[in-house]
């Protein structure tokens, strides 16, 4: 096998590692949550962050109105806080260690929002489509 061969080989395994653990359910960290983006204009990575509260039935829902937040569509939702980056590295610093309270109160809840900051900041790079996991 050449090089080339076992490149695409781990590439296509690290694509199927990363699907399966993808489709893992997570518990939802109390304190809130975070909608990253790509901001192209800015060059900048960028990420939203809402509050919620965990009813008792282990939904998120809005803190204002008591009501379930989707998992996937629009929400209409004003974010609590806008946190920006040029790298994924300072986007973490800006949430996890210059914000107290500490927004986000989950060890995997941070491991996560570094793994995503990552992924966008490779996106902005390649000049690629980033989409949240």
């Amino acid at each position: 096998m050449n090089l080339t061969a076992e490149t695409n080989l781990l590439a296509q395994q690290i694509h199927n590692i990363d699907d399966e653990l993808s489709k893992r359910s997570l518990a939802l960290d109390p304190s809130g949550y975070f909608i990253i983006y790509v901001d192209r204009q800015q060059n900048l990575i960028c990420a939203k962050y809402y509050s919620n509260i965990i009813n008792d039935k282990g939904l998120a829902v809005d803190p204002e109105t008591g009501k379930p937040i989707p998992a996937r569509g629009k929400v209409n939702r004003q974010a609590e806080q806008l946190f920006t980056g040029r790298t994924a590295k300072e986007l973490c610093v800006q949430i996890l260690e210059k914000t107290q309270p500490c927004p986000v109160t989950l060890f995997d809840h941070a491991a996560y929002l570094g793994r995503e900051a990552q992924r966008a900041e490779s996106a902005m790079l390649q000049q690629k489509e980033y989409i949240q996991d």
